[in-house]
């Protein structure tokens, strides 16, 4: 028996408490799922989460806007966020690198960015107007010593604490597409990519007027060393929040996530601390330091990425495997859908047959089913109905998009009809020379008349 041949694999080695349901047909075409008696989703309670979410985050960008308006011009404001998008592209483009495998919901992401634009970049400044405050009551002045511990104390904790919050927001909002540790990544990053882009736009524009008032040339510096040499700072500070709470979302519920949000939170606000203490103490020496500190920190975390990348690729196969040897997948789907290699082609096929948008969804649910079960058995959610509900919701879609795609299931390894070939010759062809069984070759059919489904379309052979 060839691996190619679901229908004869032993079954994947998987949780005795958590078995997957067996799939009563064959994965070559339409099924619908065995078990979907978990109760109805309730809708209502994320959705006045989120509307609530949204509003506070109207409230502090309207107060931002207005404290921006208060001490600097308008035009200063926009050359600052022309300034601004340059580091800001350069981290978006990093987070779609990071987000392709399993892309995050847009209002998620949105959400996350702006939370960090507003809410946290608010809370730093309503925090730096009350420390001020109170030093101003108690006869404290303005000092060199006050100014380091604002810089390598209260900043780090402050807004370290206000954007790991925001993750843990989408954590509790968007529970369902936040499956671990790289979309605990992704929204971290996102957060802090909104709090640094109004940051800098502050930074930028303070730096502006202070040359166009005094003849000097310091914004190059600025520029070069937020925009150029740290974009990725704040991304990287926010993302040890975020590691944390994806390791929370596949082994603890929402309550159980607070611990892993502080646990996080320690390595978050040492980094922040670590880069703002050696900008007030190395001097001269910064960029000594950046090379032999700042340069490794950022290469470790790339690598820590990128493992945690193909962890992911590991567990879409081991978990799609568990489906597949019960019938809900056939051996070349899941040698599709956890590779990059294999998902291009599908795209590819799909393109050509006209059928990509289909092929996107059933990519997508498939990668979140995956995700969905790791949570289930590596976690303590094995028995939890939302779990259950998860997992047959993703069936049924995945059932829907397999119709939609209009063609056998083997076809997804990537083989398109030949363009110099009419469509309606394609079809299912024998093997080449010394192969066996048959294969979409993207002509005129060889071999024995192919059996046909209730849609019309060629069945493959049982064992090919």
């Amino acid at each position: 028996m060839t691996w190619t041949d679901p229908r004869g694999q032993q079954p994947w080695p998987h949780d005795p408490q958590r078995p997957v349901v067996s799939n009563p047909d064959p994965v070559w075409y339409p099924v619908q799922p065995v078990f979907t008696q978990a109760p109805p989703r309730r809708r209502v309670a994320s959705t006045v989460s989120l509307a609530v979410g949204f509003t506070v985050i109207g409230v502090f960008a309207l107060a931002v806007v207005v404290y921006f308006l208060l001490f600097l011009q308008p035009a200063v404001i926009v050359a600052a966020s022309v300034l601004a998008f340059v580091p800001l592209a350069i981290v978006l483009t990093g987070i779609w690198l990071v987000d392709r495998w399993e892309p995050e919901p847009r209002v998620a992401l949105l959400f996350a960015f702006l939370w960090g634009g507003a809410v946290s970049v608010g809370t730093a400044l309503i925090v730096d107007l009350v420390v001020g405050s109170v030093q101003s009551l108690v006869g404290i002045g303005a000092s060199s010593g006050s100014e380091v511990l604002g810089a390598v104390v209260q900043a780090p904790i402050v807004e370290e604490a206000a954007k790991g919050f925001g993750v843990l927001l989408v954590l509790w909002i968007f529970r369902r597409h936040f499956d671990g540790p790289v979309d605990g990544i992704v929204y971290a990053a996102t957060v802090a990519a909104g709090f640094a882009f109004v940051e800098n736009i502050q930074y930028f524009a303070v730096q502006v007027t202070d040359d166009l008032f005094s003849g000097s040339q310091g914004l190059v510096f600025v520029f070069v060393v937020r925009a150029l040499m740290s974009p990725f700072a704040h991304v990287m500070y926010t993302a040890c929040t975020g590691i944390a709470l994806g390791y929370a979302a596949r082994r603890t519920g929402p309550y159980g996530a607070i611990g892993f949000f502080f646990l996080g939170l320690v390595p978050a606000v040492l980094l922040h601390a670590l880069w703002n203490g050696a900008l007030v103490v190395v001097g001269d020496s910064f960029f000594v330091y950046y090379l032999l500190v700042q340069v490794p920190i950022f290469l470790a975390m790339i690598g820590l990425v990128v493992f945690l990348r193909r962890n992911e690729r590991r567990v879409t196969h081991a978990r799609l495997a568990e489906y597949a040897a019960v019938g809900w997948f056939s051996a070349d789907e899941v040698a599709m859908l956890s590779t990059s290699a294999g998902r291009r082609r599908a795209r590819r096929w799909a393109a050509a047959a006209g059928v990509g948008p289909a092929m996107k969804r059933f990519v997508s649910d498939a990668t979140r089913l995956a995700f969905t079960r790791q949570r289930m058995v590596k976690g303590s959610r094995g028995g939890d109905p939302s779990a259950q509900r998860d997992e047959g919701e993703l069936l049924t879609a995945l059932a829907r998009s397999r119709a939609a795609l209009q063609a056998p299931t083997a076809a997804f390894v990537g083989h398109a009809p030949r363009p110099e070939l009419p469509p309606t010759q394609a079809g299912w062809g024998a093997p080449p020379a010394g192969g066996q069984g048959s294969y979409w070759q993207g002509g005129q059919s060889g071999g024995a008349a192919p059996q046909t489904d209730p849609w019309g379309r060629p069945v493959p052979p049982p064992h090919w």
